[in-house]
């Protein structure tokens, strides 16, 4: 069953700063067993903005407004059926969350969200840490969103 995509969630590797990720590490992290990884059926995001802000796509989906079983991921409980992911390779600073993105990453990061508002110009822009008890992914999505002219009817509000 497809339900409508309704959601743009923006995460964190919760890797230390200038640490590089690739999509394996992602996927290990993610499909591997328990204790070493997560146990999960599959990756936890859409897409993925590595250090020098190339973005990765890491589960195909089909650009249409919907998200069939097939393209969920499993970014955040609860909001993974209407909504995509995407999860930026940092977010830790002396064993810390902090916003770690690098120019590249921020430059992609306000590319990848625009874009996403213009084919798709219901969704929300949410923070992890808007969604469950998470710093994730380390800075305050909505001042980010507010700053790169995203209208506050996008910027997603809990209340």
């Amino acid at each position: 069953m497809s339900r409508k995509l309704e959601l743009l969630v923006i995460h964190c590797t919760a890797t230390p700063d200038g640490r590089a990720v690739s999509s394996d590490d992602i996927r290990k992290w993610h499909t591997s067993p328990k204790p070493t990884g997560r146990g999960w059926s599959r990756v936890g995001y859409s897409d993925m903005i590595h250090l020098n802000g190339w973005i990765e796509n890491l589960r195909e989906y089909n650009h249409n407004g919907w998200v069939d079983h097939w393209e969920v991921t499993n970014g955040a409980r609860g909001h993974n059926h209407h909504a995509r992911h995407v999860v930026y390779v940092g977010g830790i600073s002396n064993g810390k969350p902090a916003d770690t993105r690098l120019q590249e990453q921020y430059d992609a990061m306000e590319a990848y969200v625009k874009y996403t508002l213009w084919r798709y110009p219901q969704i929300k822009i949410a923070g992890h840490n808007q969604l469950s008890d998470k710093a994730c992914p380390s800075f305050d999505v909505a001042k980010f969103c507010r700053m790169i002219g995203i209208p506050e009817r996008n910027i997603y509000n809990p209340e």
